[in-house]
């Protein structure tokens, strides 16, 4: 059984609640082991990632930052998701990103919708979903 950690940031929180909502409903259908950290904001994401990087086959990256008037959106964006990538490749393990970067409230509701017919997008389901097609899709012995 394949062992998943969700890392959400968790500065907010409705947000957030949503984004591992849809992300739990997709990872149990296919019944792995799940587990979540809850770290403050994005920024610990990545360091979180790293102390667990030999515990777990596979994880999610769920979270928001919503821009404000000065670069720190930028800054904190980019370092986060640079460092998430790098880490995947370092480590050879999916690292799947369910950040939301929006520019105000309405857009980060949006993209963590839990629309029952699922028209609406959910960034913690699309990262649950790209993690499973990474696992499922790893080359088979014949």
């Amino acid at each position: 059984m394949k062992k998943i950690l969700i890392v959400n940031a968790n500065y907010y929180k409705d947000i957030s609640k949503d984004l591992i909502s849809k992300a739990m409903i997709i990872l149990n259908k296919r019944k792995f082991l799940l587990h979540i950290i809850h770290v403050p904001g994005i920024f610990e994401i990545p360091i979180t990632i790293r102390k667990n990087i030999k515990k777990y086959d596979g994880f999610v990256a769920l979270g928001c930052v919503i821009k404000g008037e000065t670069p720190h959106f930028e800054l904190i964006c980019n370092s986060t998701f640079v460092s998430i990538i790098q880490i995947s490749l370092d480590y050879n393990k999916p690292v799947t990103n369910g950040i939301i970067t929006a520019l105000n409230m309405k857009q980060a509701r949006q993209r963590s919708s839990l629309n029952i017919n699922g028209h609406k997008p959910n960034k913690g389901k699309e990262a649950a979903e790209a993690l499973i097609s990474i696992l499922e899709n790893e080359p088979k012995k014949i």
